[in-house]
């Protein structure tokens, strides 16, 4: 998964880079509370973050996970410096199969990159995957 903070750079010119930081810290947590112990969240830079979940048999399980994080973004929404502030999430999956054949992980990342930027021109706050499939929660 692939996936950033919408309207990011409206948060960060509004509540300062410090309260940039404490939404990123913020979502950071959900993300982590939303996944397996077994599972890797990782920020790439800026808003960017990275999502990848082991061992799934199917991509629907993916899907799941990704409404998952969508809904635990948005709500509740989020307290930074006393001020309750509404925050969504966009995401791009893309999902491998064990018969897909080998991928790199540069190749996947761009799948699930390119699926980001359906989800986002689609409206945001919901996640597209690189099958072709939009979900709105």
């Amino acid at each position: 998964m692939f996936l950033d903070i919408d309207s990011f750079k409206s948060i960060n010119d509004t509540l300062g880079h410090a309260g940039g930081d404490g939404v990123l810290t913020e979502f950071a947590r959900r993300l982590h509370d939303s996944v397996r112990s077994t599972d890797m969240v990782a920020r790439l830079a800026g808003d960017e973050f990275v999502i990848v979940l082991e061992n799934l048999s199917i991509e629907d399980s993916a899907a799941l996970v990704a409404g998952k994080i969508v809904e635990r973004i948005r709500e509740p929404a989020f307290q930074i410096d006393g001020r309750l502030l509404e925050v969504t999430t966009s995401i791009g999956v893309a999902f491998r199969r064990p018969t897909d054949g080998p991928i790199t992980a540069p190749e996947l990342l761009a799948q699930a990159d390119a699926a980001l930027y359906d989800a986002k021109a689609a409206g945001r706050n919901r996640f597209a995957s690189a099958s072709g499939a939009l979900h709105v929660n």
